[in-house]
């Protein structure tokens, strides 16, 4: 009797200690793909155990670490590559735009029949528009390329979306757009870019006037939250959930490369900000939060 009491005490000695080896391994593992995950390393995980079962497991998931590092390295390299590519194709269409748009200012004051002349002002208008969409392009492979330019300084949230509504109120009022405004009277002073947070809110502004379907609504809370809200039928929540991605466009926004969102989006996060969109009863909304 004393004989089978023993073996079963050794038996559960023996559990325990397996259990709290399995333990620690799990321990170690879980540390190790968590270090090897946040940081930009070829470190591979270690575990101290001898256990055939769990060195078997750790080496599965060192080979699917490295084929993780691959992907991620060609992400990268694939996403620089393009990014640079952008900035060379940008830059080489500024130099015969201009061109052509000085050629055309000259053509401009020559003796023209009138539907020379209709054809010279359809040609000035895309190539306008042209010029618009390059240098839009042009800007967002700066920002994507480079590091923000201007210093972090002492900004109210509330002046410069005041002033970037103020600059816009002659082309909302061509689209007759009367937007509804609710600024807090509590300045909200944040440490920021300035000049990020204009363009951030230009291309917001921007975006209202292509998808609005007659209203605007532009609020700012006491905790820095900006809300941009306007009536878009014609958006789904499909085509919402993909505004923010680079060279995405939707039919109705004409003379678009499907950046300003995106560009805003990069400003906002490198000034440690959030933004996203969603769509209710037709209605978009745009919330920033700073």
């Amino acid at each position: 009797m004393v004989v089978p009491v023993i073996l079963l005490a050794v038996l559960s000695v023996f559990l325990s200690v397996k259990l709290w080896l399995l333990r620690r391994s799990a321990k170690e593992i879980a540390e190790a793909l968590s270090d090897c995950l946040k940081t930009d390393t070829n470190n591979l995980i270690t575990v101290s155990s001898r256990d055939k079962q769990v060195r078997k497991l750790v080496s599965e998931l060192n080979d699917e670490l490295k084929l993780l590092r691959e992907e991620h390295h060609r992400f990268v390299q694939g996403d620089m590559e393009l990014k640079n590519a952008v900035t060379n194709i940008s830059h080489d269409l500024r130099t015969p735009l201009t061109a052509i748009c000085g050629y055309l200012d000259m053509l401009k004051s020559e003796d023209k029949s009138p539907e020379a002349e209709r054809y010279l002002e359809i040609i000035s208008g895309r190539t306008e528009a042209m010029k618009q969409l390059t240098e839009e392009l042009f800007r967002y492979s700066v920002i994507m390329t480079s590091e923000p330019d201007g210093e972090p300084e002492q900004v109210s949230v509330n002046d410069v979306l005041e002033e970037s509504i103020a600059g816009y109120y002659s082309i909302l009022s061509e689209k007759g757009l009367i937007p509804e405004i609710d600024i807090t009277d509590h300045k909200v002073i944040r440490i920021l870019d300035r000049s990020a947070l204009a363009r951030v809110f230009s291309n917001l502004i921007n975006n209202a006037v292509k998808y609005s379907d007659g209203d605007l609504s532009v609020s700012l809370s006491a905790d820095g939250t900006v809300v941009f809200s306007n009536r878009a039928s014609q958006l789904t929540s499909v085509q919402v959930e993909k505004l923010f991605d680079r060279f995405y466009t939707v039919e109705a926004a004409r003379n678009s490369t499907g950046l300003g969102l995106s560009i805003a989006r990069t400003l906002v996060e490198q000034m440690g900000g959030t933004i996203s969109a969603s769509v209710e009863k037709g209605v978009l909304s745009i919330v920033l939060h700073l």
